[in-house]
């Protein structure tokens, strides 16, 4: 005879949460070494590549990016596109991850200056293609002007780490890094969280944020040098040019001018006054008396 069972008894059984496995994000030496890379090999990539270093940006996001999308004028993003490869057809969806994906975000200099030569790259493969160029919107298209495939963007993705000569990471851990790189230049986590396009600050804080001990300012300041965008600090200009020519030579001529004034001084304290001068005391006389 069965007997059934009135409740589910694994129910009962408490169950460990499993341990999410935090990625080992790259380092920012290590972003800038892929990155120059790329710049000196002219991958047609390089500028998805900077995207999702410094903006954080999905692949999806990346490849679905439109040049109505860009304004290179403002400095502004739009992410309101994704190509993704759903059920073997390429989706060229309008539909964002989270409503904060929709944000607007502010494109640095390094931004601008990738976006920039990628469109001129753009222009110069349409000439060559002539009949054969696909015409679309897409920032990032191949030689023929058609969609990069999302699969053919991680290989690429892993070819240029080979040849960078870093270690491979996901392509999804770049935003990882990104964050990385927003905390080491003590970017307060609200402003983060709003390039990250997080829906919760606990995202930002618990899981992309990951700042190795080895980053430090000055390699940033070399990322954004060696890319075009960046730009030497204010303090650092001081201290490289030195101090400026004309502050000496007015330092000098003031000291001239104050030890002449005390030579005055000294000069006038040790002239006696002349005979017959008011003030002048009267010389005794040889029985004590002073004359009149």
């Amino acid at each position: 005879m069965e007997e059934r069972i009135s409740k589910n008894v694994a129910q009962l059984v408490k169950v460990q949460r499993a341990r999410r496995k935090r990625p080992d994000p790259w380092s920012v030496e290590e972003a800038c070494t892929f990155l120059e890379n790329a710049q000196t090999w002219r991958d047609y990539l390089y500028a998805a590549y900077v995207l999702i270093l410094v903006l954080g940006l999905r692949k999806g996001e990346v490849l679905g990016l439109t040049w109505s999308d860009v304004n290179l004028d403002t400095g502004e993003l739009h992410v309101r596109h994704q190509l993704q490869r759903v059920r073997r057809r390429l989706l060229h969806t309008d539909t964002a991850k989270t409503e904060a994906s929709e944000a607007v975000l502010p494109l640095p200099d390094v931004c601008l200056t990738a976006l920039r030569l990628r469109r001129k790259e753009q222009e110069t493969a349409r000439e060559r293609a002539k009949d054969l160029w696909t015409e679309s919107d897409l920032v990032f298209t191949t030689r023929y002007g058609t969609p990069v495939e999302p699969r053919n963007f991680t290989r690429e993705f892993d070819r240029r780490c080979d040849r960078a000569e870093v270690r491979r990471i996901r392509v999804h851990d770049t935003r990882h890094t990104c964050a990385s790189l927003l905390a080491a230049l003590d970017v307060h986590p609200r402003i983060a969280m709003q390039i990250l396009r997080h829906s919760e600050i606990a995202v930002t804080m618990e899981v992309y944020t990951h700042v190795p001990s080895a980053e430090t300012r000055r390699a940033l300041r070399k990322l954004g040098k060696a890319l075009g965008g960046g730009s030497k600090h204010k303090d650092d200009r001081q201290k490289d040019d030195g101090p400026k020519e004309g502050k000496p030579k007015k330092d000098k001529r003031k000291k001239e001018k104050q030890k002449q004034k005390q030579k005055q001084k000294k000069g006038k304290r040790k002239q006696k006054p002349q005979p017959g001068e008011p003030g002048e005391p009267r010389e005794p006389a040889k029985d004590g008396h002073q004359q009149p």
